[in-house]
């Protein structure tokens, strides 16, 4: 029996116009209802997602969320940190001095805000998904205690292909490198990935792996689909996470997380 159900939301739970459809959220709340935790484990700040989690009344301190790519794991109401692991402002400095070998655009997120040292339309596009601010800001001028939760390569899907058959072997050894979405490239400290961040909630809430499902889309979603009992791809997912899913739910266009939580939550016997 199936106890937790991780989500994520780009692509997964949110549908193209970037909302959560009246299945999914009856679904949700009927798991709600039954006992079943539900947890939010995405890319975004925990600033991109407080609407969602508030329309999902995901708000008590008995509810989780993985954010960052599960760079922070934390409950929702108190606010208590069950897992958090960041970069250094030197790894961003050896990132920015690869992203201009490679000629691609590159931010930065901290916990409340964007940084970068030239905006591009993909920095302003993460700033409005997310609702927070861009800090244009020469990479020299940066306090050298801001935290660096993740550095990210953003640009045309086209030049973030041939980036990817570029990252030195070095980088990617040191770093979690993931693709969340054709135009970003993600990097964040080696540990972390939203597998572990998943994890680190199961384990809080003495739920066994085998107890879990997850279910996304992209490539950051890949070792949280491999982590759980039934690993879900979204009919909509990058071929590389179908191949890995043990089961391949409809699109996000058409419920597929509404889908998947009536067979195996709802229905499941």
């Amino acid at each position: 029996m199936y106890k937790l159900i991780a989500l994520d939301m780009d692509g997964t739970l949110l549908n193209e116009n970037k909302e959560i459809s009246k299945a999914n959220y009856e679904a949700i709340q009927e798991a709600k209802r039954r006992g079943k935790k539900v947890v939010i484990a995405t890319g975004r700040p925990l600033l991109g997602i407080k609407k969602f989690l508030e329309e999902l009344n995901l708000i008590s301190d008995e509810d989780y969320v993985v954010a960052f790519n599960g760079a922070l794991v934390q409950s929702i109401k108190s606010g208590k940190i069950v897992a958090k692991t960041t970069l250094q402002l030197n790894d961003y400095r050896e990132l920015y001095e690869l992203s201009k070998k490679l000629n691609v655009n590159i931010h930065a997120l901290t916990e409340s805000s964007v940084i970068t040292p030239k905006n591009s339309k993909y920095t302003e596009m993460e700033a409005v998904l997310n609702n927070i601010p861009i800090r244009e800001i020469p990479l020299e001028d940066i306090d050298e205690n801001e935290t660096i939760v993740k550095v990210m390569f953003v640009d045309e899907s086209e030049i973030i292909d041939e980036v990817i058959k570029k990252i030195p072997q070095k980088i990617r050894k040191k770093y979690t490198v993931v693709r969340s979405a054709p135009f970003f490239l993600e990097f964040l400290d080696k540990s972390v990935n939203k597998g572990v961040g998943v994890n680190a909630i199961a384990k809080e809430l003495g739920v066994d792996p085998k107890e879990v499902i997850c279910v996304g889309d992209a490539e950051n979603d890949i070792d949280m689909i491999k982590y759980a009992g039934l690993g879900v791809a979204m009919d909509n997912a990058f071929n590389e996470v179908k191949k890995i899913a043990n089961y391949i739910t409809l699109s996000n266009e058409k419920d597929g997380v509404a889908h998947v939580i009536q067979k195996f939550m709802l229905d499941f016997r």
